[in-house]
């Protein structure tokens, strides 16, 4: 066939556009595969620095068409060389007329690594003949079709029945050609050879199916040892007998097969599994330290989870007479600086009790948190689950079976990020284990899993779902309960090796369900070898671009915005970059634990830092040794050299073997545990354990009269949409949700053309969701994607959680990614709409964190409320879009902030003010100890520091504002003259919402976070309010020890019907009275029931005109009215 130079097959837009900017040259072209059709390819003309985009689509016939300008006849076309040949010529609809191909650049030639096949069918029974006849003969053969006829000639097909004989020589008469030059033509899924092999397959897997289990099985029996009772029938029998007996304990067990089949089918229809279905979690004691007037005392806290109870003791065999039950325990709030706890208990008399206790360390307070949050799920009256446990494994197994006890694994025992002994029996709900080089057959392995997990545990997990390529697998278990909540299960994966054909390299995925929570995962084996991280970044791509995993309904979106969270872990094969001379000073710096200076060397983090692959992908931070190469049976050397036939090869000890996740925005996911195994050293990798805590979605069920409900709106306004491509095109955006009844399109943007090559595009959509109550609606989340009119592809997708609207108007800047690339950002405001009612408290709101509040005041009556009442409420960092991770800020994509009036502050500009930029969660130091969450930051994102002030006071805007340089921040703002018109405006009035109306406008943005912190009572003077304006660069944040100092986002910006007002006399100007009884921190029901009139139903949409303006006019009256009777 002829070369087609100018077909670059499946490359990306992207990396279209750039071969034509590079050839800069009008009337250059190049032909790709269709990223929106599959079977359609897509022609790319360079005129005027602009790429011009044209559709070429096949018909029934197969016949190819190009989708040019109107009034131009419409040609169509067998072959792509014959139409590419015609449109050289002028006046064509295209435009310009094609002149100058643009070729395909070299790619290094890939180094043919040691390929281990798959276990191998038995040979068949053929008869070559020898010589060189056969092959001069081949070796003339004018097609690849006729090649393969002649082969044929020389096989045996006798055994073979008639109907196979026939498809076969039918395949290679007429289909094997059409196969071949649809490979050249960039089409590799072979569509005649699939119909052959399912064809001649189309009764083998039901025979599989059916046999396999019971051959497995019989087999398994048979290989068992013999019971002792018959071992010592066998030293009673003389020799002579002995085979005699062999064949009659033979005979017994082949007829007590169908019972014991029976008896499982039997228990299976019944649902008993063994007496396994329950965990039993041991109660566990724990020593502590409690401070009263001054005196510190030992004491013993008894948590047990199956009774439901925790017990305060004075000693450890004391009695167990005082306790408190768990609905009795409101809050767990943990201090940043020690390893301190305070427990929040509710009295007989309704009173609530603080107890403050001092553990060994941060990690017993840890496991003692997971053991009461494991007690509140156990005992919890809720019918479905709002947090689970999620344990992601990944090891290169090296070809070698593992060994017997492989329990430190799951346990996460060994070095790094790990769990304490106490929480050892607590059983995460999901289990996924990720293999390479795996050299057990899939049922064998699962077995083993099960059988480990049901020692430690007690509990018979369920296979989920299973997908092996070659010897890579991923294996997904679950707890028996969770059976019926985990749904649409799909599996897939992808080929990486030699010429993305050899499986020994790729990915296995699965996806799923979890009630109204998505998940992905996907485990990958790439590309060996120091020198190839260019090919591990294309092994990369190619499994974001093909794995198949998901809603198909969300087609546009690649899998890193299918899920809400998605984990991407297995031998990653990364390595550090550092000369093989290196060898030794890095064996010594990992025997010193100075990880720090060779994770700055590490292919993955510095490719992930260049936004190269994994963009937006957290990892916890690593804490433990390079996984790869050790000498096997050991964990003490590092085998790091390799004789081969071409000299000494070096290996380098390497964080080869990684965890990473991505999760939509403002949902909770907190990592418990990240490190490798010491006792496993079958491979000469160490196993990777990792555990999350995983905040769920329930499958909605409104408890209101659908009658009764008023609509629920979601409204994008004055979104602009930069893109950073060349195309000479129209777009529009396309809002994809589970909250919507279909995806929305929007109206074509309008765009405008800017100096440094970007296209700017504005757009602007209203959306009606199925439900419009908020328990379900805030937990929901808008995916768009910006598409062109001329050939429907993506140009880029991002996410909005709607939960960031929760309380008001919110703007939004989130970048958006097309195939793992940063394509341009999305700015805009949402506004949100829902019913009456608010969100029930979910089990991750029951750990909070407490700052440091070493500089507040001191005065009578307010230590209670200081100490407690301020907890900065930073569980998970991402509610607020602000965490940690050692080594540098990371920009996670996406940032919101309350819509500021036009003022300096006007333009907004991310969270806290540092332009959307954000950090994973970690340690605020690598010498903290690492299993501490509560190592944070603030809530604006900035280095905590009150360098001895007193305590900064949260604002409430129902009793007024604080002030600023004597000025009261309520006092209307002058206009920005400098505000650009890219910037957002106002709110529609036509959205009514309760707004804050007192915002500073030199205060930074900040991102609405959940209603679960509140204000303090404290006074202070106006003079120690300090804060930065939003219009100051940003500099990289600097981390410090000191702890978090809360944002006054969470009094001033939240929604002030969710949120407990301040106690009548702790008002400005008046004296502060300690309170006669402490309330329950996490329920403002009773306080706003006190405190506030009812809620004004919603009003009517205004029409249009100038009703706007009176229906804006009345609704703010009805605020200060509302205001002034409180």
């Amino acid at each position: 066939m002829k070369s087609m130079p100018w077909h670059h097959g499946n490359i990306t837009r992207s990396k279209a556009e750039d071969l034509l900017s590079k050839a800069a040259k009008d009337g250059s072209f190049l032909l790709r595969a269709s990223e929106s059709i599959q079977g359609a390819y897509a022609l790319c003309v360079l005129y005027q620095n602009c790429v011009y985009t044209y559709r070429i689509l096949p018909n029934e016939d197969r016949k190819l068409s190009v989708q040019a300008s109107e009034g131009v006849p419409i040609q169509l076309f067998s072959v792509l060389s014959d139409l590419v040949e015609t449109f050289y010529s002028p006046n064509m609809g295209l435009a310009t007329h094609l002149q100058f191909p643009v070729q395909k650049e070299e790619e290094p030639e890939e180094e043919a690594e040691p390929v281990k096949c798959p276990p191998q069918l038995p040979p068949r029974n053929s008869k070559e003949t020898q010589g060189g006849d056969s092959r001069g003969s081949e070796l003339a053969c004018s097609s690849l079709g006729d090649t393969y006829l002649q082969r044929l000639q020389h096989i045996d097909m006798s055994k073979l029945p008639e109907e196979h004989q026939k498809s076969i020589e039918e395949y290679f008469h007429t289909s094997v050609s059409l196969d071949a030059e649809q490979v050249q033509n960039g089409n590799t899924s072979l569509p005649h050879l699939k119909k052959l092999t399912m064809g001649i397959c189309k009764q083998l897997n039901s025979e599989i199916s059916r046999s396999l289990p019971t051959l497995e099985t019989f087999q398994r029996l048979l290989d068992q040892q013999l019971s002792p009772g018959i071992g010592r029938l066998r030293t009673q029998v003389d020799q002579g007998k002995k085979q005699s007996h062999e064949k009659v304990v033979f005979h017994l067990q082949i007829l007590s097969f169908p019972f014991f089949q029976a008896k499982t089918a039997v228990f299976e229809w019944a649902g008993y599994d063994g007496g396994h279905r329950r965990s039993l979690i041991p109660p566990i004691t724990f020593e502590v330290k409690s401070e009263l007037l001054g005196l510190t005392t030992k004491m013993f806290l008894k948590v047990d989870v199956e009774t439901g109870k925790i017990y305060f003791k004075k000693s450890k065999d004391g009695p167990e007479d005082k306790y408190f039950v768990h609905n009795k325990i409101l809050q767990l709030v943990k201090s940043q600086k020690v390893a301190k706890l305070v427990i929040m208990v509710e009295t007989e008399k309704e009173k609530t009790l603080r107890k403050e206790f001092v553990f060994d360390d941060t990690k017993k307070r840890e496991g003692f948190c997971q053991l009461l949050q494991q007690m509140k799920n156990k005992h919890s009256d809720k019918p479905e689950p709002d947090m689970i446990t999620v344990f992601v494994g990944t090891w290169n197994m090296g070809n070698a079976s593992p060994p017997h006890n492989i329990a430190s694994w799951f346990q996460c025992k060994g070095q790094g990020k790990t769990r304490d002994d106490t929480a050892d029996h607590i059983p995460h709900d999901i289990y996924v284990f990720g293999t390479q080089e795996d050299p057990l057959g899939e049922k064998e392995w699962i077995d083993t899993l099960k059988s480990a997990l049901r020692g430690t545990t007690n509990i018979s997990f369920k296979q989920i779902a299973t997908q092996t390529l070659w010897n890579i697998r991923i294996v997904v278990l679950a707890k028996p309960e969770h059976e019926n909540r985990i749904s649409h299960i799909f599996s897939d994966s992808v080929k990486t090796g030699i010429a993305n054909a050899l499986g020994n390299k790729g990915a296995v995925g699965v996806s799923f369900m979890f009630n109204g929570t998505s998940f992905g995962f996907v485990n990958s084996h790439l590309t060996s070898g120091s020198e190839k991280k260019i090919r591990r970044n294309q092994n990369y791509v190619s499994i974001l671009r093909f794995l198949n995993l998901g809603d198909k309904k969300l087609n546009p979106f690649d899998i890193t915005h299918r899920f809400t969270h998605l984990f991407w872990f297995g031998d990653l094969n990364y390595r550090i970059e550092l000369p093989s001379t290196e060898a030794e000073s890095i064996v010594t710096k990992i025997k010193q634990q100075q990880y720090q200076e060779l994770l700055c060397r590490d292919q993955l983090t510095i490719e992930k830092g260049e936004e190269k692959v994994f963009l937006h992908y957290d990892e916890e931070e690593i804490t433990f040794a390079p996984t790869y190469r050790f000498e096997r049976d050991t964990r003490e050397r590092y085998a790091y050299t390799k004789a081969k036939a071409t000299g000494t090869k070096y290996n380098l000890p390497s964080w080869c073997d990684r965890v990473l996740r991505k999760s939509y925005p403002l949902v909770h996911v907190f990592c418990q545990s990240y490190g490798c195994t010491n006792d496993i050293m079958t491979s000469d990798h160490s196993p990777v354990f990792s555990t999350f805590e995983v905040g769920v979605a329930s499958q909605f069920v409104s408890k209101h009269d659908p009658s009764r409900v008023s609509q629920g709106g979601i409204k994008f306004m004055n979104c602009v949409a930069t893109l950073m491509t060349k195309s000479k095109t129209k777009f529009f955006l396309e809002y994809h949700s589970s909250c919507l009844e279909k995806f929305v399109k929007s109206s074509e943007g309008e765009n405008q053309d800017h100096s440094d090559g970007s296209i700017k595009v504005r757009f602007g959509n209203q959306l009606v969701p199925i439900i419009s109550d908020p328990e379900y609606l805030l937990d929901q989340h808008i995916l768009l994607c910006v598409k062109s009119t001329d050939c429907d592809e993506s140009y880029g997708e991002g996410c909005v959680a709607l939960r960031a609207a929760e309380s008001s108007y919110t703007e939004f800047h989130i970048t958006l990614t097309h195939h793992g690339e940063r394509t341009g950002t999305l700015a805009g405001g949402v506004q949100l709409r829902t019913s009456e009612g608010k969100q029930t408290e979910k089990l991750y709101d029951f750990i909070k964190v407490e700052r440091d509040d070493s500089g507040a005041s001191k005065g009578k009556g307010l230590d209670l409320i200081n100490k407690f009442a301020l907890p900065s409420d930073i569980t998970n960092p991402s509610y607020m879009g602000v965490g940690f991770k050692s080594g540098g800020v990371t920009d996670r994509g996406w940032s919101y902030s309350m819509s500021p009036k036009s003022g300096p502050g006007g333009g907004g500009g991310g969270v806290g003010g540092f332009g959307g930029r954000d950090q994973t969660h970690g340690n605020t130091s690598p010498k903290k100890t690492v299993n501490d969450r509560s190592a944070v930051r603030s809530p604006t994102g900035e280095a905590s520091d009150n360098g001895g002030k007193p305590a900064e006071m949260f604002d409430n805007p129902l009793y007024g504002s604080m002030v600023k340089g004597g000025v009261p921040r309520g006092a209307k703002d002058q206009p920005d003259p400098q505000r650009s018109k890219d910037q957002l405006t106002p709110p529609d009035p036509i959205f009514s919402f309760t707004k804050p109306s007192d915002q500073d406008p030199d205060r930074p943005p900040v991102p609405t976070p959940r209603n679960r912190s509140y204000t303090c009572s404290e006074t202070k003077p106006p003079s120690s309010i300090t804060t930065a304006s939003a219009s100051a660069p940003l500099h990289p944040q600097t981390y410090t020890k000191n702890p978090v100092k809360p944002s006054r986002s969470e009094g001033g910006m939240v929604q002030t019907t969710n949120r407990p007002h301040l106690p009548m006399k702790s008002r400005p100007g008046q004296a502060d009275i300690t309170p006669t009884k402490p309330k329950d921190y996490r329920d403002s029901s009773e306080l706003l029931s006190k405190l506030r009139p009812p809620t004004r139903p919603l009003q009517p949409l205004p029409k249009e005109g100038k009703s706007n303006d009176l229906y804006h006019a009345s609704s703010l009256s009805s605020h200060i009215m509302q205001a002034s009777c409180l």
